[in-house]
């Protein structure tokens, strides 16, 4: 078996399966907590993780997913995270699939103009980064006015091993 990228992005999407789960099982105002940045509540970060995987997937294939609703919209609710879930995992899965696609440089154009570069792994790279980073920033939002955290621990890749493959050698 050769070494990839896909079982990082498994664990990518359970780690933010399990986040989203946690955020269900708190009151509504865990939703505009915050840690350092007001403008950076929980909400905007569980929005812009799951918003710009959307625009990552788009960026390595030229399409974007295919998740259910209209459009990806930051939560207002606790209830409106049932949805974020499902179209999460639908970005998520479909991040997966790209595993299997050929690394080649693909280009685009950003907002300024400027012509960028990028690998389809370095894409999907900081995909997985992205996420990580800002589920630690839902952490310390959440903790810093008193909500039960997240357990960043329970959900590293050793965590994700143990859960999904207990019992191989």
């Amino acid at each position: 078996m050769t070494i990839g990228i896909r079982r990082l992005l498994l664990h990518m999407g359970w780690a933010n399966r399990f986040a989203l789960q946690h955020l269900k099982s708190l009151p509504d105002g865990a939703l505009e907590a915050f840690a350092t940045n007001a403008e950076w509540t929980v909400a905007e970060i569980i929005h812009h993780i799951v918003d710009s995987a959307d625009f990552y997937y788009y960026r390595i294939t030229g399409e974007w997913a295919d998740v259910p609703g209209e459009e990806i919209t930051k939560p207002a609710s606790i209830e409106d995270l049932d949805l974020l879930a499902e179209q999460c995992e639908a970005i998520d899965r479909a991040l997966v699939e790209c595993a299997n696609l050929d690394d080649v440089k693909m280009q685009f154009e950003r907002d300024d103009g400027e012509v960028v570069r990028r690998w389809r792994s370095t894409i999907l790279s900081q995909t997985i980064h992205h996420a990580t980073e800002h589920r630690a920033q839902v952490a310390a939002a959440l903790e810093a006015p008193g909500f039960e955290t997240i357990a960043l621990d329970d959900i590293d890749l050793w965590g994700y091993e143990i859960e999904t493959e207990s019992g191989l050698d």
